[in-house]
This record gives C-alpha cells, structure tokens and sequence, in this order.
C-alpha cells in the first residue's frame, strides 16, 4: 500500500536519510529497527509530510503523495502516532479523540470500536489527556489516530516508557489492527520500535537502518536468524 523508493533528506548541510526504499504491504506489521540517531523518526516525518524530501518519491495506493500537506495524507487514509505521545493534555479524552476526526466532516462519530480495543478509555472520557498516566495517554494517543479509521497506522517508539501490562495490550491491538482492522479490513502498520522482543513478536517484516540508510531487511521470522538483535543493540 506503501511504497517509497530512494528517498534523500537533508537537516542543513547533514545529509540525514540516504536513498531509503521500503515497502509497507497490507494488512501486515512492518517493523523498522535501528540505534538513535539514524534517522528512523525522519523517515516517519518525511511520510508524513512534516518534513520535505529532496529527492525520490512517496506512493500511496498507488498516487504519489510526496506533495501533499500532512493534512491531505490523514486525509487520503495514513494515521500518525509521534514519538512521545502528544496529546493535548488540557482537552478531555473525549475531546482528544474528536482531534483525530479533524480531517473528517463534522459530523463523523468516534468509531465505538476504539472503546473495544482500549476499554480504559471509556472510563475516562471526561479527564483531561494531561491527568492520565504514560500508559494510558499511549493508548489515547494511538486511538486518537484511528478515529479516522486510517488505512495505515505509523507509529513512532509506543513502548517508550510505558509499564509492561500496557505493553502487551499495545501489543494486541497492533495485532488486531493487522489482521481485523476497525471495519473488517486489515490495516498496515509501520513501527518503529526499540523494544527489541516486542518488535521481533509482531513483525511480519522488518527493515534495519544505519546512519540514513536500510542496512538489513527481511520476514520477521527470520530475525532472531540473521542476528538482528546484535545488530541494533546499543
């Protein structure tokens, strides 16, 4: 469903992601891996549109979307969870959750099925995002980026300080997103994770970089094979 084929990106004179190529199939979790630094959450942006690239191109469903504003991709069906969260932290639950429809009309619905996947949610429609735990303004996070039903979620370190419990149930709904969607049709996922045993549990591929560039990929069940664990450690 995504394509992006050797994509150049420069910070002033750095030259940050070097003719970076991926694809992100449906319905399947692509895991992308690396130490800080080489250029993971760039990539994340420049998908995005929150960062230009220089050079190469972005396909999505097959239209090339590297000009567009990040806007008309939530828009055309690409969700977007940033590292550390970002939540509004003054606004409600509920009204977090009404943000992620802002690309919609006005008159779409939270979809119901956000409160099955994250059912603490529910309980706390009406505390501020700022008042909740790590964990749990995660979870608000990540539904507030499927309240528009996206076709591909993108999600940047979810692990990130987050308790162990809060992991597993992250964990699941990635899984669920892959294979059920919120409507009966999978969803990709794009991860970029840390937490090595969390990445190699859900990736149906994965991607290594290394200093702006794709160093290792392959099927996730290769993994623990090709030594990626050694290969990412810091």
């Amino acid at each position: 469903m995504l394509t992006v084929k050797t994509i150049d990106q420069y910070y002033g004179g750095s030259h940050i992601l070097r003719g970076v190529s991926l694809d992100v199939p449906q319905g399947q979790v692509t895991v992308l891996l690396g130490r800080n630094g080489v250029g993971k959450t760039t990539l994340l942006k420049t998908l995005m549109g929150l960062v230009p690239i220089k050079s190469g191109s972005i396909a999505w469903q097959d239209r090339e979307i590297q000009r567009l504003t990040p806007y008309q991709r939530a828009r055309a069906g690409i969700g977007y969870v940033p590292q550390g969260r970002e939540i509004f932290a003054r606004l409600t639950v509920a009204e977090n959750l009404r943000m992620g429809l802002a690309s919609q009309p006005a008159s779409t619905p939270v979809p119901p099925q956000l409160f099955e996947l994250f059912p603490v949610l529910k309980q706390m429609l009406h505390r501020r995002g700022g008042d909740l735990s790590g964990g749990q303004q995660q979870q608000l996070a990540i539904a507030r980026a499927l309240a528009a039903k996206p076709r591909l979620l993108i999600l940047d370190e979810p692990t990130e300080g987050i308790q162990p419990s809060i992991i597993k149930d992250i964990g699941r709904v990635i899984r669920t997103l892959a294979s059920e969607g919120l409507d009966g049709q999978r969803m990709s996922v794009l991860l970029v994770e840390q937490y090595y045993d969390f990445a190699e549990e859900l990736a149906d591929q994965y991607l290594v970089m290394e200093r702006g560039e794709v160093i290792a990929r392959g099927p996730g069940t290769e993994m623990q094979a090709k030594g990626i664990r050694q290969l990412v450690a810091i």
